[in-house]
């Protein structure tokens, strides 16, 4: 693409980094909205932090071609948790993207008048982004995990979805369990944070929840579907987030690739096979896996994906960067990304909703019921 003239008005980038999730697309619709408006155009950068590669791959984000996406769920641009600009390494490892691609990487920016970024993702791409800020390119990042896991905002577009898609599953398994008088588990994402399970299992009226912050016995989850069956339920659900894990166990990996970045999956099925064994009970296990990735953002995450785009615009604009778009109480703000990155967001194990939840029955496996 040519350059502009002086006279142009000005250009900003937007890239989503990290796995997709429901509500990318609602962002890409906030941000060229918000853009259009001041008379900005917006050069949407494909498969994440790779498009800034030279020479770059990219297209222009008009609104007319976006005014339709944020009901669909993926993302136009396409994003990769893999590739050059990957800044995990293993269980809480952090590297530093070479220089030489760093560079190339704000060389594409430059040659393409783009004056600022947008950086949609996770504590992996946030990270990232903060180096092209630390570099001297002005970034403003909005957060984006489906894990809710992000401790400078209460709420990040996608976890509601994910949810729902939680309680539809429940809802359904709940029919087939009923029918065949059986205890049916459901592991669901969550890798430090049980969030999803936490409100997916409320939601979907669970009988027990696991998640990786209330470490759990199998003796006490057991006799909580012995004490169930004996006030007349025949079957019982249980909500398991891929993280959790019995008391003084480790977390069950799948496997570990190439970045040393290790894959959690397979403790449904270990629960399934240990209630089993204590219950006596005909046990099934179901894995969600992408099924909560994919799929239509529910109308909360349009409105706050949208919202959250918008507000990246405006801190363009007041020239606030090196800052992440939050959502706290109610209202859109923004914190210093570098506060952003250095803190989970976990469930308290004494926390409200984990009260609540042991309040109507729901069993954590952490103590006796």
């Amino acid at each position: 693409m040519e350059n502009r003239s002086q006279f142009e008005a000005m250009r900003i980038g937007l890239l989503n980094g990290g796995g997709d999730c429901p509500g990318l697309n609602a962002v890409t619709h906030g941000v060229v909205g918000a853009a259009s408006k001041l008379g900005w155009e917006v050069l949407g950068f494909k498969e994440g932090f790779e498009g800034l590669l030279s020479p770059g791959h990219f297209k222009v984000l008009k609104r007319s071609k976006t005014e339709g996406i944020l009901k669909l769920g993926g993302t136009i641009l396409g994003t990769t948790n893999r590739g050059h600009f990957s800044s995990k390494v293993g269980e809480g490892g952090i590297r530093r993207i070479p220089d030489e691609l760093m560079q190339e990487a704000m060389a594409t920016l430059r040659e393409n008048d783009v004056e600022a970024l947008i950086c949609v993702g996770g504590d992996g791409t946030l990270t990232t982004a903060l180096q092209f800020q630390e570099d001297g390119f002005p970034i403003v990042g909005v957060p984006k995990t489906i894990d809710n896991d992000l401790g400078a905002t209460a709420m990040t577009f996608g976890f509601d979805s994910a949810t729902q898609v939680v309680v539809d599953a429940l809802d359904r398994l709940q029919t087939t369990a009923e029918s065949h008088q059986r205890v049916m588990v459901l592991e669901v994402m969550g890798r430090h944070a049980g969030w999803i399970a936490l409100y997916g299992g409320v939601g979907g009226g669970a009988s027990s929840i696991l998640i990786p912050e209330i470490p759990f016995h199998y003796e006490h989850i057991a006799d909580c579907l012995a004490k169930r069956e004996e006030r007349g339920f025949r079957s019982s659900l249980v909500v398991v987030a891929e993280g959790a894990s019995p008391a003084g166990l480790d977390k069950i990996y799948e496997e570990t690739d190439g970045d040393g970045e290790s894959r959690l999956g397979g403790v449904g099925d270990r629960v399934a096979e240990e209630l089993s064994k204590l219950t006596g009970k005909e046990t099934r296990c179901t894995t969600l896996g992408h099924l909560q990735r994919g799929g239509s953002p529910t109308s909360f995450d349009r409105i706050l994906a949208t919202r959250f785009g918008v507000k990246a615009v405006n801190l363009i604009e007041e020239k606030r960067f090196g800052r992440m778009v939050s959502y706290q109480q109610y209202h859109v703000g923004s914190v210093e990304i570098e506060k952003a990155v250095r803190k989970l967001n976990l469930v308290d194990p004494k926390g409200e909703i984990v009260r609540a939840a042991k309040s109507v029955g729901i069993c954590f496996g952490d103590e006796p019921v």
